[in-house]
């Protein structure tokens, strides 16, 4: 297959096929599949950044949830400039499947903004994830949508989301997102800081006071 035949490949397109397959073969409930098929909320937001030359640049982002039926959302936030919609709601159907298929008590959901944070100083990839997040806030919460690490999202991301969603709530929150707690940003005393592009994934939902005080005093401010 060549590379212009995988760039014509709609990933969301494949989703609904492969589902289409499974629902037949197990014979599964008309309604059921009509609900199973479509992903339960898809969340475009734009928003503004303010960038290191004073100009400012409008990025685009969303976040889709596929099903909660048994639970609230998991799933990671991507970022790179080949992001779209179609691709985040295949990946956020495939990690309903992921959930179910290994018993955990959540639903499918991905994110994903437009970018290439390659281009980006680290200020401008900060105030970038800040805003997102808080664009996207109205449908995450630990009892609602959990984000985690995916293509260049890592640790430090996932910090900078904990921390902008604690600040809002006006209290710690650890259990917003999984492997925050790789992050040196939150105190992590052993270093350990690994990129979580490459597939995996830690969830910590407490951690001793101690340690909250400290991610609190060392959390960068907005």
């Amino acid at each position: 297959m060549t590379t212009e035949q995988v760039a014509r490949i709609n990933a969301w397109e494949v989703a609904q096929s492969q589902f289409d397959l499974a629902a037949e073969r197990l014979n599964l409930d008309p309604g059921m599949r009509l609900v199973l098929r479509e992903p339960r909320r898809e969340f475009t937001v734009h928003f503004p950044v303010h960038m290191d030359d004073g100009s400012v640049k409008v990025f685009t982002g969303y976040r889709v949830q596929h099903n909660l039926g048994r639970g609230p959302a998991k799933g990671g936030i991507r970022y790179h400039q080949d992001v779209s919609l179609d691709e985040v709601k295949a990946l956020a159907m495939w990690m309903t499947w992921k959930c179910a298929v290994v018993g955990i008590p959540y639903g499918g959901g991905k994110g994903g903004v437009i970018v290439d944070p390659k281009q980006l100083s680290q200020k401008e990839l900060e105030g970038l994830t800040r805003r997102y997040f808080t664009e996207i806030e109205i449908l995450v919460g630990p009892e609602k949508d959990i984000p985690a690490p995916d293509v260049n999202t890592n640790a430090q991301i996932m910090s900078w989301f904990m921390d902008t969603y604690s600040m809002h709530v006006r209290r710690t929150s650890t259990a917003v997102v999984t492997a925050a707690w790789k992050s040196t940003t939150i105190c992590d005393e052993t270093g350990l800081n690994r990129v979580i592009g490459s597939g995996g994934k830690t969830t910590r939902p407490s951690a001793p006071a101690s340690t909250m005080r400290c991610a609190a005093r060392r959390a960068p401010a907005v």
